[in-house]
């Protein structure tokens, strides 16, 4: 016999199997003052009571796992419908012994945000947007330094360096840099993106060629320029072209010292 919609067949035992949770953990991703900053919450309760953690939480039954992740966002950091974020599903994680309360299985999502404006000329609306704060079971939020973070809750650590390397290496063959970067930027702040997040330096006049060679990348703002702190003339500002996708990929430095 067949079932209808949304009703278990006959027969089905819902409770033969041990139930267990659902959960989704965001790496959440900005660049300030050429440092790569990650957004963490530390925890107000047990497990872990105090300890930083990746923001997150269940799944509810009404919700999908996308929900979930930009509703505890916004519950557990006050970010919600923050312009130019860019989420995206990064795995699964379910190791049985990864969460001491009961099986709990994560669906981890990685989040890119455009740092907030650096002069007067770009108003400071936007920083204010940027700026975390604890809620729900989050005792506090905070942006930190990617890199010398000490050990986080669960297992939030490999969940971050997962989420540091899929950005890596979708800035190789994505247009994704133009996700950190405010709506109109300068190639020397594109270029700061891909140093780092890869954390080595670049050629600059090859990272300029290559960019600007590149089909739908970036696109010129017509008469617009900025000043930028060095000498010569302002440089010229840029917004995201159309295309999603590098041909030819903009690969990083090897070992060998290659340069982009």
């Amino acid at each position: 016999m067949t079932s209808a919609a949304g009703t278990a067949p006959e027969g089905y035992d819902k409770h033969a199997f041990e139930p267990f949770a659902v959960t989704v953990d965001l790496a959440v991703f900005t660049i300030r003052a050429a440092v790569l900053q990650v957004l963490l919450i530390q925890r107000g309760q047990e497990p872990y009571a105090d300890r930083w953690a990746l923001p997150g939480g269940f799944v509810l039954p009404d919700e999908s796992a996308e929900t979930a992740a930009r509703r505890e966002l916004a519950e557990e950091t006050g970010l919600s419908d923050v312009p130019g974020l860019h989420l995206e599903q990064l795995r699964t994680y379910s190791e049985p012994d990864r969460d001491p309360r009961m099986r709990v299985v994560s669906v981890a999502y990685t989040a890119l945000l455009p740092d907030a404006p650096s002069d007067s000329v770009r108003g400071d609306s936007h920083l204010a947007s940027l700026e975390p704060h604890g809620g729900s079971d989050a005792a506090h939020a905070q942006w930190l330094p990617y890199d010398g973070l000490g050990p986080l809750a669960f297992d939030h650590d490999r969940i971050l360096v997962d989420a540091h390397e899929r950005v890596g290496a979708k800035l190789e063959y994505t247009c994704l840099a133009t996700a950190f970067c405010p709506p109109e930027f300068t190639l020397g702040e594109l270029q700061q993106v891909y140093e780092t997040v890869w954390g080595t330096v670049l050629d600059r006049p090859n990272f300029r060629r290559k960019v600007l060679a590149t089909p739908g990348f970036v696109e010129p703002i017509p008469g617009a320029a900025r000043l930028t702190g060095g000498r010569g003339k302002p440089a010229a500002l840029y917004r995201a072209g159309t295309a999603a996708t590098l041909h030819p990929p903009l690969l990083r430095p090897s070992r060998e010292g290659r340069p982009v």
